[in-house]
């Protein structure tokens, strides 16, 4: 019996990592150590076997990639700006919008087109990319 519940929690962590929910009264940004406050402009790293790092804006989840190789088996997420929910930050959809974020980049993510066309806070929005200026 000890060897079927080690062979399950093996096969557990041998799986991708996903995101890590976020307490918004006890996480700061792993970048510049805001409170994260919002989750609709968070976003995260997890890695196997490390604490999930959050951030409070896109921006600084960008300035964080790019100073630092991702942990192996690392992946990053993004929250949906609409509903909320993470997405692998690989395919969500990137856009500037004229409404304030945490720290000012105006990006927000979403799942994808139909999530952010659905979202009245990106109507004319442009097209953006995670780790493009302001």
């Amino acid at each position: 019996m000890r060897w079927a519940a080690l062979l399950a929690v093996l096969a557990c962590s041998r799986g991708a990592v996903g995101p890590a929910p976020l307490d918004t009264r006890n996480e700061s940004c792993a970048s510049c150590r805001m409170a994260v406050s919002s989750q609709k402009f968070a976003g995260q790293v997890v890695a196997p076997g490390e604490e999930p790092r959050f951030f409070d804006d896109l921006a600084c989840l960008a300035a964080w990639l790019k100073a630092h190789p991702l942990p192996s088996g690392a992946r990053a997420f993004v929250a949906d700006h609409r509903t909320g929910e993470w997405v692998p930050a690989g395919s969500a959809v990137y856009s500037r919008a004229s409404i304030d974020t945490p720290m000012g980049s105006h990006l927000i993510a979403h799942s994808g087109v139909a999530s952010r066309d659905l979202d009245p806070q990106a109507r004319g929005a442009s097209p953006a990319a995670l780790g493009s200026g302001p």
